[in-house]
């Protein structure tokens, strides 16, 4: 464990108070840190080198700080820091770079220009926990996992249309915790999360509106981040540092690969981009590097973070 006291299971909001301060739920989910109270234990303005639009860049989430670190991809060398956030969660990109930031206890997501230091755009998402995104490849629609909701308990996923305005909300009843989504390159929205402690995985069709539950032939005991990887649906399992690739048909998922993320510490909110995944290790001070979908032995790593979360690859134009 780090110095936050960070637990090996991750997540609990406590639904009443919206507010990670180790309180147990029923069928609870496990705390993140409660050590930094994001933003405000980490003051300081943002700044992002001149230049640094030009290049690839890998934007990492810091809970323990409230800020979101940006690096030159692959090299990994640091081009900016964007700060005022309370924690900065796992994020997602669009197709021409911008970068969604859920913060969790702000209730709200930013937007930012590939490479830029102050927000294109701010969404609300009221009495909500945004604890992840997704963006449709298609219409550029935002969908937003809500952890949970403090006056119900229960999460939801909320649609943004185009990314812009008032969001639609969708609830599938088997599920209270909603954890990570993601889409495929065809728009239908899959997503993780916890019921009394148990797994969960649905899948929402495009145009559907309405989620359908999907059994998946292998356990889960924490998920991780959902991303399409190009071929198939990658699932993170949280406590067994791998990557699970699945071939989804109907109401059923079958494993059909594996990705190990040797020498990791809970890289929770991967990302997959090409050939290879970077995890930040929430329970560690680094962001790694492995090939996808080989893994095995990290190829690089990058270090001098707090409790890094969510990590997200937005290439230059």
């Amino acid at each position: 464990m780090n110095s936050t006291g960070f637990s090996r299971r991750a997540i609990l909001v406590c639904a009443a108070s919206a507010v990670f301060a180790g309180c147990a739920l029923p069928g609870a989910l496990p705390v993140q840190p409660s050590g930094a109270t994001g933003a405000a234990a980490a003051p300081g303005a943002s700044w992002v080198a001149p230049d640094a639009g030009r290049r690839n860049l890998l934007y990492v989430s810091d809970v323990g700080t409230g800020k979101v670190n940006i690096y030159s991809y692959p090299d990994g060398n640091l081009e900016g820091v964007l700060s005022g956030f309370v924690r900065p969660q796992a994020m997602c990109v669009d197709k021409y770079g911008d970068v969604f930031i859920p913060d969790l206890e702000g209730f709200k997501i930013y937007e930012y220009r590939h490479g830029a230091r102050k927000p294109k755009a701010v969404l609300r998402d009221p009495a909500e926990d945004p604890d992840d995104c997704a963006v449709d490849p298609a219409t550029g629609d935002l969908a937003v996992a809500n952890l949970s909701t403090p006056y119900s308990g229960s999460g939801d996923i909320v649609v943004y249309a185009h990314a812009r305005g008032r969001p639609k909300r969708f609830r599938e009843k088997a599920i209270r915790y909603y954890l990570f989504c993601g889409y495929d390159d065809r728009g239908d929205l899959f997503l993780d999360g916890m019921d009394s402690g148990v797994f969960k995985f649905a899948e929402m069709p495009k145009g559907s509106g309405t989620f359908t539950n999907i059994t998946l032939d292998k356990s889960f005991r924490f998920g991780g981040a959902v991303q399409w990887d190009g071929h198939n649906i990658a699932i993170g399992d949280y406590e067994s540092n791998a990557i699970y690739q699945f071939d989804i048909s109907g109401e059923s998922g079958t494993k059909i690969g594996e990705t190990r993320l040797d020498g990791s510490k809970y890289a929770i909110g991967f990302w997959i981009q090409g050939s290879r995944v970077v995890g930040p290790n929430d329970d560690g001070t680094n962001v790694m590097f492995w090939s996808y979908p080989h893994g095995g032995r990290h190829t690089k790593s990058i270090g001098g973070l707090h409790t890094p979360w969510g990590a997200v690859v937005s290439l230059a134009n």
